[in-house]
């Protein structure tokens, strides 16, 4: 008997030690979501921003298959209809991995499995977090090691699924994390962390809304197509703007940074960036004490952030925007 128990342990002690190595392996595929503090639109058009990586992420499982083809299993939160309404997008943005790392898959086959804590809505870089944990997958898989910088290219690369021209923001905070100034270039992009005080509290809020990048984005370019001294007098006003904003950062001045996010909002209005449902929310948290706040993101429904100078005035916010009819809300800082 004792030696039954004594075989009975160690399969057991080996089985929770294969679990361990699977959670670890897993860890190591984390890309983060994050929420854009200034600059959405603005940045496709090489001019800084700065982005918050928040908690919570996506993870993802890969495996080979005996045949080929991709077979994709999704269990990542998500408000309604955003995977019905991002699956063609999702399907490129993956094959675009896929490509990237020289896979052909009419002739090899892989089984990916996404999930994670990151609640996946318009705004909060949910398709850059899915993009880049799949190439950290692919990394482990291929036992291919890649530096910080190539995982954020393959990232990059399928991001054009989503987004066809994407600014390199959201994958950039996927891989890196923190809090980052952005700028795209003619050649590699610009990124520098920020170093902050203290963490900042924030709540953000969805709009129920689930919006096209793609759509959204060259709905921008051709608006700045047609009238060029219109967009040229909104940009020069938003690099103004995310100057101060930087200032603020650097010095901690939290209460100089909600006002900037307000002008920003303004901004995002006149590109006709932002909605009506946007524009309540954003609207609630202020008048429920939020230091700031703003769309994030793509806009036309999607993510608003605020910006909350202490734990109290976040939850009060937090119950305002619900009150307001945020389906989703949500709590976390910037650290």
């Amino acid at each position: 008997m004792e030696g039954t128990d004594t075989e009975q342990l160690s399969v057991e002690d080996k089985r929770q030690q294969h679990e361990r190595i699977g959670q670890r392996i897993l860890a190591e595929t984390r890309a983060f979501g994050k929420l854009i503090l200034f600059g959405e639109h603005f940045v496709v058009y090489k001019v800084p921003a700065l982005v918050g990586a928040v908690a919570a992420y996506t993870d993802c499982e890969c495996e080979r298959l005996p045949g080929p083809g991709l077979v994709v299993v999704d269990n990542r939160p998500a408000v309604p209809d955003y995977k019905v309404t991002k699956a063609e997008e999702a399907d490129a943005a993956l094959r675009l991995v896929f490509d990237h790392f020289g896979l052909d898959l009419s002739k090899e086959g892989f089984k990916v499995t996404f999930g994670g804590d990151l609640c996946c809505a318009s705004g909060i870089g949910a398709s850059a977090a899915q993009v880049v944990s799949l190439a950290r997958a692919l990394s482990q898989t291929l036992k291919r090691p890649m530096s910080e910088n190539a995982i954020n290219a393959a990232g990059y690369e399928g991001e054009k699924g989503y987004h066809g021209t994407p600014s390199g923001i959201d994958n950039t905070a996927a891989t890196f994390g923190g809090i980052l100034k952005f700028q795209r270039t003619e050649g590699e992009p610009i990124f520098e962390r920020k170093a902050i005080a203290k963490p900042m509290l924030i709540v953000y809020a969805s709009t129920g809304i689930t919006s096209s990048t793609t759509s959204v984005v060259g709905d921008v370019r051709a608006k700045k197509e047609s009238d060029p001294s219109w967009f040229e007098a909104l940009l020069q006003k938003y690099v103004a703007l995310v100057q101060k904003a930087e200032l603020a950062l650097n010095a901690g001045d939290i209460a100089e940074v909600g006002l900037l996010m307000n002008e920003n909002h303004k901004l995002c209005q006149q590109l006709t960036v932002s909605c009506p449902e946007l524009d309540r929310l954003v609207d609630a948290a202020r008048l429920a004490g939020a230091t700031g706040a703003k769309m994030s993101g793509t806009g036309r429904g999607g993510l608003m952030l605020a910006l909350t100078p202490t734990p109290e005035i976040q939850d009060a916010v937090a119950d305002a925007l619900k009150a307001a009819g945020a389906p989703q809300v949500w709590k976390t800082s910037f650290a």
